[in-house]
């Protein structure tokens, strides 16, 4: 039983190390994503695509909340003039506008709102190009790895020989200015 536990351990032992010795010899590089998606023309578009959404549904959303706050000066000047079925009507009529407030907010700016999917929807192809253009690179490079620098996985130090950004925006199309 010893031998057995033995010549397992030297077994794990060799596997390891043949391990170790086939990730060392590995090539690996890295990219930085956010500054591929910054150089490529199409993230401009899309970005001012968003940004005009954003600004129109923001709106939309301010005039909702404009709206229940004209209400409630309404209310509150006429208040002495209303009897109190009135009164409650009307504060009715108010919470059901907050509520259409919150609820379109929640609709387009919420987890997985309008907002959300314009942005994979726009960004969508622009990713598959750029993953693509990606692909293509550790390819011909032989790599074996290529880590997003911009995702931030715990990379404390990168040499920039590993860099193959600018690899990918060559294979973009896009020239570094």
């Amino acid at each position: 039983m010893k031998n057995f536990l033995n010549l397992l351990i030297l077994s794990a032992s060799l596997v390891m190390t043949t391990g170790i010795q086939q990730v060392s010899a590995q090539k690996w590089g890295y990219i930085d994503s956010e500054y591929i998606l910054n150089k490529h023309p199409d993230y401009k578009l899309v970005q001012n695509e968003l940004e005009a959404l954003n600004a129109s549904w923001k709106k939309e959303a301010q005039n909702l909340e404009r709206e229940v706050k004209e209400m409630l000066s309404n209310l509150k000047a006429e208040e002495v003039l209303l009897t109190e079925e009135m009164y409650q009507e009307r504060m009715a009529a108010i919470e059901e506008k907050q509520k259409s407030a919150v609820a379109f907010n929640n609709r387009v700016f919420g987890i997985n709102g309008q907002y959300y999917q314009k942005q994979s929807e726009l960004l969508q192809p622009l990713q598959s190009k750029i993953f693509d253009a990606i692909d293509r690179v550790a390819k011909r490079n032989g790599l074996a790895a290529l880590h997003d620098k911009a995702a931030n996985m715990g990379l404390i130090y990168t040499d920039p020989r590993h860099d193959y950004s600018e690899f990918v925006l060559e294979e973009l199309g896009i020239e570094n200015k």
